[in-house]
């Protein structure tokens, strides 16, 4: 009876832990903390990180060089990226900018393989597979499982200094940026990482930098900057797109930012080249955005524009830094007083969710049930308890000894 007793009080205990923890679960907190990516401070474990990737609040980190130790780089740095991946309800997004050249984070000088710019790559099609399989093993061997890139802008102006000068193109060539782009993509795909294309609707014939303030093509953008975009998404290859800060008033004649602006992205990007993947917004701290737009303007603008997973890098000098707390907390207000339907939540989710399954389907499909299964399961808890309850009630029945223990008993009294 005692052995009975304490398996009641140890399932009772393990039964109302899962109840508590189910009953506190918001799946609108869960989902809106899928739509956040986070930078990451240092080279050792952020415990505040940590705890929001643990609570649900953050649902995407993303590394710089200044995450990487400078001694033993490659088994520290991969201790840190398992390490929050190992506390998430649902697998996170462990991203990265290794475009390679000028954007490369993992250096040689910390033991890494050698990379080099897009338009160096683009001097063969071998040059891409050999530097996209180097980079996507890399990347993959760290637990890194999504990279921002391929670059797929076209290199319009010989002058663009964020883009054309630092080589970050393949080519002046549209259908030459989708040939190149493809082959880094297929490297990419052989180790189950993501890739993201940038900077839609294309940034390659700007004139300025988005990172410094506005960068506005209206009168330097051209149509041919699409086909990347179009030919990739009609052959399957697009597994999400990243949003580009500029403003192009032919295709915005409100002339909002690219991340901001609904045309761009749902009109233009969803219905018209019928994407419907993830998209990524580019840095939401970058001075094109903060120098213009308030925090909470710029993420009602995004969110409702149809972005998905909004970037707060932490990492651009003179921007103030955002916490997941305070975006979360303003997502949240917006969707409680219908600024933002929930209905956008929910597409956003589900796209997520969906990119996810990517990384792993039969982790994906235990993290979905989670969710959407913690009510039944709280249910089948319940039942459980009342049913061991009302047996531990009855009387426990009194049996008649058998002649042995009969004479057991008679021998103990004479002794």
């Amino acid at each position: 009876m005692r052995n009975t007793k304490n398996l009641f009080f140890a399932f009772a205990l393990c039964a109302n832990a899962a109840i508590s923890v189910a009953q506190s679960l918001d799946s609108l907190d869960i989902k809106i903390g899928q739509m956040i990516l986070i930078g990451v401070p240092g080279t050792t474990v952020d415990k505040l990180t940590l705890n929001e990737i643990r609570d649900g609040k953050a649902g995407s980190i993303i590394f710089f060089e200044k995450n990487i130790p400078a001694k033993d780089s490659y088994a520290q740095f991969k201790k840190l990226a398992w390490t929050y991946q190992s506390v998430a309800p649902i697998p996170i997004f462990i991203s990265i900018d290794q475009e390679g050249g000028r954007v490369n984070r993992l250096k040689e000088k910390y033991g890494f393989p050698r990379s080099i710019t897009a338009a160096a790559m683009s001097a063969s099609i071998d040059s891409v597979r050999y530097y996209g399989q180097t980079t996507a093993a890399t990347l993959a061997g760290l637990g890194i499982n999504v990279n921002f890139a391929p670059v797929v802008d076209v290199a319009i102006n010989p002058t663009n200094p964020v883009i054309v000068k630092p080589e970050r193109s393949f080519s002046s060539n549209e259908d030459s940026v989708s040939m190149y782009a493809r082959e880094f993509i297929k490297a990419h795909r052989q180790v189950k990482v993501i890739t993201v294309l940038k900077h839609f609707p294309g940034h390659g014939s700007s004139k300025d930098d988005t990172h410094l303030g506005i960068a506005d093509v209206t009168k330097t953008w051209q149509e041919k900057e699409l086909t990347p975009y179009r030919s990739l998404i009609d052959s399957g290859y697009v597994d999400a797109i990243m949003t580009a800060h500029i403003v192009n008033k032919n295709l915005d004649n409100k002339g909002l930012p690219g991340t901001l602006s609904r045309r761009m992205i749902d009109s233009l990007l969803r219905k018209q080249l019928h994407f419907d993947g993830v998209v990524f917004s580019d840095d939401m701290q970058m001075h094109a955005i903060t120098k213009h737009f308030g925090l909470e303007e710029a993420i009602r603008l995004a969110v409702n524009a149809g972005v998905d997973i909004l970037t707060f890098s932490n990492n651009i000098e003179g921007s103030e830094a955002r916490t997941v707390e305070r975006v979360h907390t303003i997502i949240k207000g917006f969707v409680k007083d219908g600024t933002i339907p929930k209905e956008r939540i929910d597409e956003s989710y589900k796209r997520i969710m969906k990119l996810k399954a990517r990384l792993g389907q039969s982790e994906a499909e235990y993290y979905k049930n989670e969710l959407l299964e913690s009510e039944q399961r709280v249910r089948l808890l319940q039942d459980s308890l009342r049913a061991l309850n009302k047996q531990l009630r009855k009387p426990v029945p009194q049996t008649k000894p058998t002649d042995g223990e009969d004479v057991k008993k008679k021998r103990k009294k004479k002794n």
